[in-house]
């Protein structure tokens, strides 16, 4: 008896000890499976190298969602496998189907990044208001951060064409309390080298998708941005409503990538926002 009860509480202490070895094991194997997969998702805003052989092409869409112009922009984005930029306002989160828009962009970076645009893209257009109360206009800023859950600190200002980082601003509204309090709390404030423009008579894009890339190539081989080798390009999501129109955005970006030196990127890379 002494002898089965000696063996018996050895079998526990191994049953116990091997228990606590398979518990050890798992959890590592959760640990591991989480650490990767943070390690293998970048943080936007985190830095990259540049290549100073390379153009750096920053895609940059306004007022989204716009239904189905942003699902459009989305997909063609996704399927010729560029970089884009969603300026959102959170004005247009109406419903469940555009939160889902917004949420998708959200998990899809790196290749979709998501930045302010305001919450109410400034009063409702009423621009002269909004930058006349600084203080409202930022509020509106910070409500849209929370609002749509934006994790990067870049701004695009309601209808106008503005650049801000680190005490140095230029363009618009520049000299604006508006803009000094932006910048003073650590935001990027970026505008833009080109625009895709929309057509004066309809919901349609100005120019077409030859003159489009014929007007990038000319301002990057002129010098003729705001940083070297890098373009930011603006245009908005309602534009591509239509199938013809987003037939010449896929157009648009086919003649481009067709330069072995462009590279697609999202604005958190661009030079001016990563520069501290």
């Amino acid at each position: 008896m002494p002898q089965m009860k000696c063996m018996s509480n050895k079998f526990v202490k191994a049953l116990a000890a091997f228990t606590v070895l398979m518990a050890s094991c798992t959890n590592t194997q959760q640990k591991a499976v989480t650490g990767d997969s943070i390690i293998s998702k970048p943080v936007p805003g985190s830095a990259i190298h540049y290549d100073s052989s390379k153009r750096y092409i920053f895609l940059t869409w306004d007022d989204s969602p716009q239904p189905p112009g942003t699902i459009n922009c989305k997909k063609i984005f996704r399927e010729e496998n560029v970089k884009a930029t969603f300026f959102s306002v959170g004005f247009n989160v109406v419903g469940p189907q555009k939160k889902r828009i917004i949420d998708s962009l959200l998990k899809d970076y790196p290749q979709f990044l998501v930045a302010n645009h305001s919450f109410s893209h400034g009063f409702k257009d009423n621009y002269k208001k909004f930058y006349a109360l600084p203080d409202s206009a930022y509020n509106d800023f910070i409500k849209n951060e929370k609002e749509l859950g934006i994790g990067v600190k870049i701004i695009r200002l309601p209808g106008r064409n503005t650049w801000a980082s680190n005490g140095k601003l230029s363009g618009q509204e520049s000299k604006g309390p508006l803009v000094k309090k932006l910048d003073s709390s650590g935001y990027k404030i970026i505008g833009w080298d080109i625009e895709w423009a929309q057509h004066s008579k309809m919901k349609a894009p100005k120019q077409s998708a030859v003159e489009m890339a014929a007007e990038v190539n000319r301002k990057l081989e002129d010098g003729n941005t705001v940083e070297q080798n890098a373009i930011v390009i603006l245009s908005h999501d309602r534009l591509f409503e239509k199938t013809q129109f987003a037939d010449s955005l896929r157009k648009f970006i086919s003649i481009l990538k067709q330069d072995p030196r462009n590279v697609f990127e999202t604005i958190d890379h661009y030079p001016l926002v990563q520069r501290k």
